[in-house]
């Protein structure tokens, strides 16, 4: 009963706790799936991936950043980034232009369609995030972020 209550409710019952770490380790797996499962439908219906609306977002907000930037940004590999890039190009969202002063450096903007893509909307992964952010406190969210930060370099490290 207890072990079903775990995985009905996401919460441990009494000595079934995981303890701190695995219990942190079981909300990042759930949120990585739901996150992918998002993802998901978002293709399915707007044509875009969760990763690729974010890299749209960002170019939306940094128009003429470079590939590299956007790749410090996220914290991707390069090539990682390369495909995403590819893929929206591909449908006509991005564009890639030679940089005016260094021919050899390529910029990214946002096509006509890409801009449609920028919008805000809902049912998209980042209006839950939005959502769920809004119903904590700030410093809530702040320490979410550090928690979620460091976890990210501490695996970084390992690599």
């Amino acid at each position: 009963m207890a072990i079903r209550a775990l995985v009905e409710h996401g919460e441990p019952e009494g000595a079934r706790s995981l303890g701190q770490v695995l219990e942190f380790m079981r909300s990042l797996w759930a949120l990585d799936h739901q996150l992918q499962s998002a993802s998901k439908r978002m293709e399915a219906g707007s044509g875009v991936t969760g990763p690729q609306r974010l890299v749209v977002r960002i170019v939306g907000r940094f128009p003429g950043i470079s590939a590299g930037e956007v790749s410090q940004i996220l914290h991707l590999h390069p090539s990682t980034l390369t495909g995403i890039l590819k893929r929206l190009s591909d449908r006509g969202l991005v564009e890639r232009r030679a940089d005016p002063r260094d021919a050899r450096r390529v910029l990214l903007h946002l096509s006509a369609r890409g801009r449609g893509i920028d919008e805000v909307r809902s049912g998209t992964v980042e209006a839950a995030v939005r959502r769920s952010l809004q119903r904590l406190r700030p410093r809530t969210v702040q320490a979410a972020r550090e928690a979620v930060d460091a976890i990210s370099a501490e695996l970084e490290r390992l690599a």
